[in-house]
């Protein structure tokens, strides 16, 4: 279904953001002229859904986005300018252009500022995403208008689905270690100059072995999951490489 603001160009807004520290103003055509822009809208930083799910997997995919002709990422809410960067530092979203909307111009302009004064909220944006070349909007995907804050097609998969549904996603790789493990290291070694990303789970401080036991069915470490399949310690994982 096409948007009405498909096909139309970004509002002009001046952002007052922080960069190093320091006041800066961003520009609409500072973010979006002759580039290859994707912008995603949420209600606010740190909430739930935005923390654990919408910005970290558009993070996770922006190696993938940049492979497929998008020059940056924006994430952009209406919130101000230090909320927008201390969110950003806690995500480690570093892959990511924060942008606060904090008079909800942008918002506005776009359609999508709504009231959320049952929240104590007061006025956000809706839940979106856009594709925005050289200025003008050429896909929008905006959230249905149900109660709550809905998430189903602004995330960043739909969107790479939309740029080039043959893109290669990264694999999902987490690894159970431990401090001092010279085979953890190799594990990861491993990982790492097979251009693997991975989440690493250090055992200590209350996560014992019992979680390596009930996750792989041994309590010795590393053990290696790759897509939800456990391939085991520095050794499989050697293995599965060379089989690969």
């Amino acid at each position: 279904m096409t948007h009405p603001m498909e096909g139309q160009p970004v509002p002009q807004v001046t952002f007052r953001a922080r960069r190093d520290g320091d006041w800066r103003d961003i520009t609409s055509d500072e973010l979006f002229k002759g580039k290859t822009v994707i912008l995603f809208a949420l209600p606010g930083a740190f909430t739930p859904t935005c923390s654990s799910t919408h910005l970290p997997r558009y993070n996770e995919l922006a190696p993938v986005f940049r492979d497929n002709g998008v020059d940056d990422i924006v994430c952009l809410s209406v919130n101000d300018a230090f909320v927008m960067e201390e969110w950003k530092r806690d995500q480690q979203a570093d892959r990511i252009t924060v942008i606060p909307d904090g008079n909800g111009e942008f918002s506005d302009g776009m359609g999508m500022l709504v009231d959320k004064h049952d929240l104590g909220f007061g006025k956000r944006s809706w839940r979106y995403s856009m594709l925005v070349k050289d200025g003008v909007i050429e896909k929008m995907f905006v959230e249905p208008e149900k109660p709550g804050d809905p998430f189903e097609v602004s995330d960043a998969d739909t969107m790479l689905n939309y740029v080039n549904p043959e893109a290669n996603r990264p694999a999902n790789v987490v690894l159970f270690t431990k401090l001092g493990c010279p085979h953890c290291m190799r594990a990861k070694r491993l990982l790492q100059q097979n251009g693997y990303e991975y989440e690493e789970i250090e055992l200590g401080a209350g996560l014992t072995t019992r979680a390596v036991r009930a996750a792989s069915g041994s309590g010795l470490v590393p053990q290696v999951f790759i897509d939800g399949r456990l391939i085991g310690g520095a050794d499989d994982l050697e293995r599965w490489f060379g089989q690969a």
